[in-house]
């Protein structure tokens, strides 16, 4: 039991009064022998054990009333947050709430159920309006900004927070949180997590969250956190995305769509039959598949088009289950764009390698094409249709580096290889360094599976990155972001984050002398042509993106004209569209954005695993499901009312005289 007013229990000592007003009345009268008496204490001697004992009651009645008193002065608390006792009204609440996908989930067998994130806002709303507080901040997912509150039944109004199709960073969140109570020295504080425990959004194996508990624990005034959350997985529940969608031209205009459906809960080698349907352009079609294990996919499935049209927008969709976030797919189409790489190279047999890489197509429909460029005839590259550079040599500078900040800025991608003599130079804050050479072999470490040029293929098999054999590499200074590390720590790959595309940095070559990425090519190849494959997105007129802010997923082309909704929901602002799945126009672009690949599945962590987290926290948890009507507290002070009445009550009657029994009359 946990008390809003803990500074009233200081008050118990009081129960005593009773005892010390008996004490005292004790004292005022003194005993005097008086022989005439002697005979009246004889005869009340049989009495005299249910009398002491009718004191005592009395006594602790009287007690009891007393502490009832105490107790409901102090508002106690029932319910399942533990560490409430410390009590008092906290000078500002900070409410992280998650609003990824996966938090739409809603309750089984129960029409009209709630999901997760509704269950949470109400539940919050009702808590935290007991609880109280002088200020309420809410830190949402997605844009990770803070957002001041009039009250906390802000929370569950007709203007609350509602889903996102954006996936969540609770570090993220928590480092807002950490700059909110830094910067404006907030007094006591408390903390209030609200998610389902996704890893993809926790990402516990980042390295931000030491620095957060370091940071947490330095602020002198102290900060309490309290984890309300929602871990159930759905028992049963389908999710489709689409893979692939391009045209087939020739004799027919056609669309080829593949999609897969992933199934969570249940029984995973159960026989499901699933409706699913398509729509492009108002024309509907449906398809019935047979789910047989926990995945389905479907390859290139034939969509005629109108002889005439070459680019539009549909959507996937299935019956609605019990995510309806996860039952609808937008993808967007035209001509493919081709894809053109620029190789500068100071080493023939690099510019050899690098342009052969790039200039085989990974699909038949796809023109690829390298042009090799020597540096001093930049000038005369054609910078608007490349899709990927790929530059070996001294970084660029004065008017080199020029050209190639335009093509980042305009979306395309840039791969660095080192030069055969490391300078001075440095690019976006970073240069390189000496060269080590191993003539055995460095094997590589780790490397991102998750995301970017490395991560896993669609069927979730990792990349033959660990195969890789690196006899020479070069050193690398600066800040950027690690996405394959050989063995002792140093670098392979890493990404500077730039505005528009992406600038990389490989800290070998693919000649032999240096390493086997020429030999033991599939990973080779892969980086290459998702590289050039991100890069040229920019130069279509159609785009698919998964939903999250703007300054992280869009060139600034996407930046430049308003956007307009073609298809979704209607409940966001304009504001928030890339948030928000569905279609969208930005001049003559399409915009198709969904909902992030790693929020289909993803594991829910443990306790040890989010107590570890926490450790070192004042911290604590408590776990609820979708659709609990029940309040997370309840004030109980009436329960102690009653209980003193009830004592005042049994004290009354136990103070009562005895009733003297009426005798029968005597004879004279």
């Amino acid at each position: 039991m946990n008390f809003l007013h803990p500074a009233l229990l200081l008050a118990l000592p009081l129960m005593a009064l009773p005892i010390i007003i008996h004490l005292i009345n004790q004292r005022r009268y003194q005993t005097v022998q008086w022989g005439a008496m002697m005979f009246l204490l004889a005869a009340n001697r049989m009495s005299r054990g249910y009398a002491r004992l009718r004191q005592w009651l009395i006594m602790a009645f009287r007690m009891a009333a007393i502490a009832a008193l105490i107790f409901a002065l102090s508002r106690p608390l029932a319910g399942g947050w533990l560490g409430l006792s410390a009590g008092g009204r906290t000078d500002t609440t900070i409410i992280l709430l998650d609003r990824s996908p996966s938090m739409e989930q809603q309750g089984q067998g129960r029409e009209g159920g709630e999901s997760k994130l509704q269950t949470a806002r109400r539940q919050l709303a009702q808590t935290l309006g007991v609880l109280g507080s002088n200020r309420w901040v809410l830190i949402e997912s997605g844009t990770n900004q803070a957002k001041a509150l009039e009250s906390a039944q802000d929370l569950n109004g007709p203007n609350g927070p509602n889903g996102l199709s954006s996936a969540s960073d609770l570090p993220a969140m928590l480092e807002a949180a950490r700059k909110l109570v830094q910067a404006e020295r907030a007094g006591r504080t408390e903390v209030w997590i609200v998610s389902d425990l996704r890893r993809n959004d926790w990402k516990p194996d980042d390295v931000r969250w030491r620095t957060i508990r370091e940071a947490f624990l330095g602020f002198p005034q102290g900060v309490r956190f309290h984890l309300l959350a929602y871990p159930r997985q759905a028992s049963s529940n389908l999710a489709i995305r689409v893979s692939n969608v391009r045209r087939q031209t020739g004799d027919s205009n056609d669309l080829l769509v593949s999609l897969r459906i992933d199934r969570e809960g249940g029984d995973p080698s159960a026989r499901q039959t699933v409706p699913v349907q398509f729509e492009i352009g108002g024309a509907r079609s449906e398809l019935s598949v047979e789910l047989t294990g926990p995945r389905f996919e479907l390859k290139e499935h034939r969509i005629p088009l109108a002889a005439d049209q070459k680019r539009g927008w549909g959507k996937v969709s299935i019956p609605a289950d019990s995510n309806e976030a996860d039952n609808t797919y937008y993808f967007a189409f035209d001509q493919p764009a081709p894809r053109k790489a620029i190789v500068v190279a100071e080493d023939s047999q690099v510019a050899q390698a690098l342009s052969l890489v790039a200039s085989v197509s990974p699909d038949p429909a796809l023109t690829c094409s390298a042009e090799v460029v020597s540096p001093d005839l930049l000038n005369s590259v054609e910078w608007n249709s490349a899709s990927l550079v790929l530059w070996q040599g001294p970084l660029p500078q004065d008017e080199a580096a020029e050209h190639v900040r335009t093509a980042l800025a305009r979306g395309c991608r840039v791969l660095f290889f080192p030069p055969a003599s490391p300078g001075t130079e440095e690019f976006a804050g970073v240069r390189w360094g000496a060269w080590t050479e191993r003539q055995d072999g460095v094997a590589v470490e780790t490397w991102r599976g998750d995301q970017d040029l490395l991560a896993n293929t669609q069927n979730g098999s990792a990349l033959p990155v660990g195969e890789l054999q690196v006899r020479r590499w070069c050193g690398l200074s600066g800040e950027f972001t690690h996405l394959a590390t050989l063995n002792g720590g140093d670098p392979l790959l890493a990404r500077v984050a730039t505005n528009g595309g992406g600038a990389y940095f490989c800290t070998t070559t693919p000649t032999y002398s240096d390493s086997s990425l020429a030999t033991q090519g599939v990973a080779f190849y892969v980086l290459i042509q998702r590289a050039q494959a991100a890069g040229a997105e920019a130069l279509e007129t159609t785009r698919q993106w998964n939903a999250g802010p703007l300054a992280s997923t869009s060139t600034s082309s996407d930046n430049d004209q308003p956007w307009t909704r073609l298809a979704g929901g209607d409940e966001a602002i304009s504001t928030d569209y890339s948030f928000h799945a569905g279609v969208y126009s930005s001049g003559d672009r399409l915009l198709a954005v969904n909902r992030p690949p790693e929020e289909d599945g993803a594991p829910v962590l443990d306790s040890d695993q989010v107590a570890g987290l926490f450790q070192g926290l004042d911290y604590s948890r408590v776990d609820d499901q979708e659709g609990n009507v029940a309040s997370l507290i309840q004030e109980i002070w009436r329960v102690f009312l009653l209980a003193m009445m009830v004592s005042l009550l049994v004290e009354a009657a136990l103070c009562m005289p005895r009733p003297v029994p009426r005798t029968a009359e005597g004879h004279s």
